[in-house]
């Protein structure tokens, strides 16, 4: 039961309790039993408090043995990125700039609108330092490990949260997203992860990378995280960059399909290299969308390789924070983070406002190619996952982690939502991620085709006795 419990979707753990079939208390303790058997080799999880994690689940418990549940995720076992605020516990970023010790007096809105739901906080997960690359590994926790082959990077930024959902570390995970931060782990991991739309799930504070880095929900289904972005997507007044609120339910007419959707398909985006198996595996999940109703044509959104304007920003961002390091913090740094930091100082005034002005161009262009299309499908990654550790897949030929995720970054440049949603997996067995982009605002129109695939090609996780132990 307890393995079964484990594998278990948000949506069917929220039945089982409902039903008395199974608790909060039980589920939880699997999640922590499966944390203390695959978390050492795998490193998704840098902060663990168990007594505190069972005291939410014995709480949540009580609730559900008296009828009144808090919200739709009442004892569901979330964990959270260590990026994001939470009450109680470090956030220490995967920084060794970041003491342990602390007060640590705030939820982000994040987490308090899931504490609020009543969801079950399992541990933070490992990320880089600062969240500033695309794998995960830091000074502070070392590397994390891609439960599909241990010698593979989950991807980044949100790679322990990543980790831990494939393993059923469990059931639902918060990520954030600054060039492709959920999508790529979701890629890498096999699982769904959604950018939402900038500004639909409120921030605070904000990213030191500013209006490019989204956060959003990490699940095993598509349904498991339409229900959490209508938790997360609740209004917080912290967040002056926030959307206006919509309280639509976002798993409504989630099961409805694309039939007589215009459906664009891009499988280099007209300038990027792609490995042949990913290619094959996108151009039939392209073709799968046409067996499910949509149109489906071959067209480029016309834009060249916004890399130059994306690494503006995000230099300028790294930049911007470590303007308060004194010189012995800066030297604890990542030795990566300590060169785009450097690199962001030099940026002059004109250099970054081009780069704004760019950055408006790209965002018209893709608006006027939503003209015609509802949605844009892309490969997520062009390449499958690569060695533990490393940067990019040849740190002798490509230092940063941009050069290998060229269809994740111009989708946080325009702030549409895009989603990762595995479509079928390597010579090696490793995953290959579609990814699913929306006009801005239309995050339901992303999860309803996102779910139609998986209907289409249901999602897979590592059996148990396949993982190290």
């Amino acid at each position: 039961m307890d393995d079964d419990l484990c594998t278990r979707s948000a949506t069917q753990l929220i039945a089982l309790f409902r039903a008395r079939q199974a608790s909060p208390v039980e589920a939880t303790q699997a999640v922590l039993a499966r944390i203390e058997r695959f978390n050492p080799a795998l490193n998704a999880f840098c902060w663990l408090d168990s007594e505190t994690t069972l005291a939410m689940a014995r709480e949540s418990e009580a609730r559900w043995s008296k009828g009144t549940p808090l919200g739709p995720l009442d004892g569901v076992p979330v964990s959270i990125k260590d990026i994001i605020y939470t009450r109680g516990w470090p956030t220490r970023r995967g920084s060794r700039t970041i003491a342990a010790e602390g007060s640590w007096t705030d939820d982000a809105p994040a987490t308090a609108r899931l504490r609020e739901a009543g969801a079950v906080f399992i541990g933070k997960t490992t990320t880089p330092e600062f969240g500033w690359k695309g794998v995960t590994d830091s000074p502070l926790t070392g590397i994390t490990r891609n439960p599909w082959d241990r010698s593979k990077t989950p991807g980044g930024s949100s790679g322990g949260a990543a980790a831990a959902l494939a393993t059923g570390m469990g059931a639902l995970a918060v990520g954030t997203d600054g060039g492709g931060s959920i999508r790529m782990p979701c890629g890498f991991t096999g699982l769904f992860g959604l950018k939402p739309s900038f500004g639909r799930v409120p921030a605070w504070p904000l990213s030191p990378f500013g209006t490019i880095a989204h956060l959003g929900p990490m699940a095993r289904t598509v349904t498991d995280a339409a229900l959490m972005l209508n938790v997360l997507a609740r209004p917080d007044l912290r967040d002056w960059h926030a959307l206006p609120y919509d309280a639509r339910d976002y798993t409504d007419a989630l099961d409805t399909g694309v039939k007589g959707w215009r459906i664009g398909f891009s499988p280099r985006l007209g300038y990027v290299n792609v490995d042949r198996q990913i290619a094959a595996s996108v151009e039939a999940a392209a073709k799968a969308f046409e067996s499910l109703g949509a149109s489906v044509e071959l067209a480029d959104p016309g834009f060249d390789d916004p890399r130059d304007t994306f690494d503006t920003h995000w230099f300028s961002g790294a930049a911007l924070l470590a303007s308060g390091f004194t010189a012995e913090q800066r030297a604890m740094l990542d030795p990566g983070l300590q060169e785009i930091i450097a690199a962001g100082e030099r940026i002059s005034r004109h250099d970054y406002f081009k780069a704004v002005e760019a950055r408006g161009a790209l965002g018209l262009c893709m608006q006027r190619y939503h003209e015609r299309f509802d949605l844009l499908l892309t490969p997520t990654l062009p390449i499958p996952a690569f060695a533990a550790g490393q940067e990019t897949p040849d740190p002798a030929k490509e230092r940063r982690w941009m050069s290998w995720t060229p269809f994740s970054y111009p989708f946080n440049l325009t702030q549409q939502p895009a989603a990762s949603i595995p479509c079928g997996f390597t010579q090696q067995g490793l995953p290959i991620g579609l990814q699913i982009v929306g006009p801005r605002y239309a995050d339901h129109r992303v999860l309803r085709a996102a779910r139609a695939f998986e209907q289409h090609m249901p999602i897979r996780v590592p059996a148990p006795a396949s993982l190290p132990a």
